[in-house]
């Protein structure tokens, strides 16, 4: 089975952080995804890539933050995530990565 390989530019990487630890203990897996992916699409990427059945899919956008850099004010880069709820007996391990 061929994977589409725009499904990757979709789902960037899997968010380990305490946070995230503690919503996998709940069944949900953070992924940073594109900024213009909907929930619909966020479902059926998660869906291909990891063989598993999605419940439901939860998304927040993090504003980048004012830092200095050199000296001088920038801006990190707004964060799209989304906290992908699995079905009961569904699992991803984002830890061996892809």
């Amino acid at each position: 089975m061929s994977v589409n390989p725009e499904l990757y530019d979709l789902i960037r990487k899997p968010v380990i952080t305490e946070k995230a630890t503690m919503a996998s203990e709940a069944g949900a897996v953070v992924f940073e995804v594109a900024m213009e992916a909907t929930k619909p699409q966020i479902k059926e990427a998660v869906e291909k890539l990891f063989n598993v059945k999605v419940k439901a899919v939860n998304t927040t956008v993090t504003k980048g933050k004012v830092k200095k850099f050199r000296g001088r004010p920038g801006r990190r880069k707004d964060v799209k995530k989304a906290y992908v709820t699995l079905v009961e007996g569904n699992a991803i391990d984002v830890t061996t990565g892809l």
